[in-house]
């Protein structure tokens, strides 16, 4: 993995930021095309703010997020209305966001036209994740009960997950579909962040799954 350390926080997100408008500003000259992929959460929310504002060509620009809680938009814990609220506004407002969520009782339910939506956009252009304290990436949670699904090399688009740790169920984009961004981007913050994701590159998958995705990504750290 290509691990770069920075001095502090803002001045991660902001080399980020540009780092991640350059490789969009790329495929839209060569394929006239492209798809950003992103975490929820606080941390890549200044990111968000700065890429809102860019002068990109964001009418041909996909937006969707690595993972949602089967939750709708009107709840606290949507990572859509957040994503809505901080990068779908401005110029950015002109992309197109492709859902991983849509009424229903379960993700089982609408799982199955979500995935079509994915496919239509695939593969990822620009790839950022997150990781947690646990070495979870996306949904993909250790002790997930469709966790060796989600990293099989046959895996779906989409897989639903359930964890002790998660709560809601999710719907997340399985291991395949992350593996083959353009470019993939590890965000991480933190001394104990930092000693995880260096513990996972020797652990199995299944313990580690964000190990999955280190091989070809670039991480990012901050203290």
């Amino acid at each position: 993995m290509n691990f770069v350390d920075y001095p502090d926080r803002e001045m991660m997100l902001v080399a980020l930021a540009d780092t991640i408008a350059s490789e969009l500003r790329r495929a839209l000259e060569v394929d006239g095309r492209a798809t950003l992929c992103v975490p929820g959460g606080t941390t890549p929310g200044p990111i968000f703010d700065i890429l809102a504002g860019l002068d990109l060509d964001w009418s041909k620009v996909s937006v969707m997020l690595n993972d949602e809680r089967w939750v709708p938009e009107e709840s606290p814990r949507s990572n859509t209305a957040m994503l809505k609220r901080r990068l779908l506004q401005g110029r950015a407002a002109a992309a197109t966001l492709v859902p991983l969520y849509a009424p229903g009782e379960t993700p089982e339910d609408r799982i199955d036209e979500l995935a079509a939506g994915v496919s239509a956009v695939l593969p990822i252009t620009v790839l950022v994740l997150g990781m947690g304290g646990d070495m979870h990436t996306a949904s993909l949670f250790p002790g997930g009960d469709r966790l060796a699904e989600a990293l099989s090399d046959d895996a779906p688009v989409l897989v639903p997950m359930r964890s002790a740790a998660t709560g809601d169920p999710r719907v997340t984009l399985s291991a395949p579909v992350l593996k083959d961004a353009m470019h993939i981007h590890i965000l991480i913050t933190g001394p104990e962040k930092r000693a995880a994701i260096e513990r996972a590159a020797h652990l199995p998958e299944a313990e580690a799954p964000v190990r999955a995705l280190m091989k070809n990504a670039t991480i990012h750290w901050a203290e």
